[in-house]
């Protein structure tokens, strides 16, 4: 059964809407001032739902997340403050939203740089893909869901954002298992994961190392929040 796409936090008086494509980005964007939207990491779904979505109390559109390396300098939890978003257009961020979260993580644990994402309908799981894709758009990182908020907030004349934290880094692959390893609900599908196991398309290494990047670029997203604060800074 398809489920709705998840919308949560929606308050009155001009909110920031989050768009990320994971529950769990989804619960660290979560806080006053902020609506949160995730479909599960699909695209389509995803699009569907903004379309939905009535820009009338929105202040800013902000994407946000993790997302995959494509400058093979970035490592997990290297946060990307994105300059624009590359997609069948180029969408500018809000240059003085760029402004203020990186005054907001001046000092910040982790490394920030800031520079070009681009979106992507699919998965780009290989070493090869990942670095055609940044000789083409000289883009430091790639997701799912950054096109679709950008798009949505060009459409409705919204400033847009980006804030992205490197999971997979450029010269790693993700594993093929990680394309059908979600819930509709954006939630790690266990049984996949297992299925996978059993089934030769997954090997304990390769999870292991998953695992690990994704933590650190998870515990990074954290750190990156908290500092961020009401309205991811924004308001």
């Amino acid at each position: 059964m398809i489920q709705d796409p998840v919308v949560s936090g929606a308050v009155t008086g001009g909110a920031i809407l989050a768009v990320a494509g994971l529950a769990r980005e989804a619960r660290i964007a979560a806080g006053p001032g902020v609506e949160t939207i995730q479909a599960g990491g699909n695209p389509e779904r995803l699009r569907a739902a903004l379309d939905r979505r009535s820009p009338g109390d929105l202040r800013a559109v902000v994407s946000f997340g993790i997302a995959g390396g494509l400058d093979p300098t970035l490592r997990p939890g290297d946060i990307v403050i994105g300059t624009h978003l590359d997609a069948d257009q180029r969408f500018p961020a809000d240059p003085e939203l760029a402004r203020r979260l990186s005054e907001c993580l001046t000092d910040a644990p982790d490394r920030v740089v800031a520079g070009g994402l681009v979106g992507s309908a699919v998965a780009v799981m290989t070493v090869a893909d990942k670095a055609a894709l940044h000789a083409r758009t000289g883009a430091l990182a790639v997701d799912m869901e950054s096109h679709v908020a950008a798009a949505y907030a060009a459409r409705h004349a919204l400033p847009f954002a980006a804030i992205r934290v490197v999971c997979d880094p450029a010269g790693r692959a993700l594993p093929a298992f990680a394309a059908s390893a979600l819930t509709p609900e954006g939630e790690p599908d266990i049984r996949a994961v297992l299925g996978a196991l059993l089934r030769g398309r997954a090997r304990i290494g390769e999870m292991i190392r998953l695992g690990r990047d994704s933590s650190a670029a998870f515990a990074a997203l954290a750190r990156c929040r908290v500092r961020l604060g009401p309205g991811l800074g924004l308001l």
